[in-house]
């Protein structure tokens, strides 16, 4: 198992809609996500900054490269796109961080 961690960036005065929306996250989308090999996956946002950091663990065997593939995600991203910072796909700009300390 491997836990990842990456920042994405929320759009002023979005955060309560962000919330809501994943509150109400679609039940296929989770069935994806862990069907890919996610799990334990958390996002917190720093209301300062509007970044949203996102930690998950994946299964050694995890297909998440695959994920930008299927069609419910891409689903979901169209729907997140008018309230985050996206690409011209609408996949989110994810930003990969580097781990610095763990106390297990």
């Amino acid at each position: 198992m491997e836990t990842v961690a990456f920042r994405m960036n929320l759009n002023r005065g979005a955060a309560e809609e962000y919330k809501r929306r994943h509150d109400e996250i679609w039940p296929e989308l989770a069935t994806v996500l862990k069907q890919a090999g996610v799990s334990d996956y958390s996002i917190w946002l720093d209301e300062e900054t509007h970044h949203l950091f996102a930690v998950l663990k994946r299964s050694d065997d995890h297909s998440m490269d695959r994920i930008p593939d299927n069609e419910i995600v891409r689903r979901w991203w169209d729907f997140m796109a008018d309230i985050m910072k996206t690409k011209p796909d609408n996949a989110p700009v994810e930003v990969p961080l580097k781990k610095m300390f763990h106390l297990p």
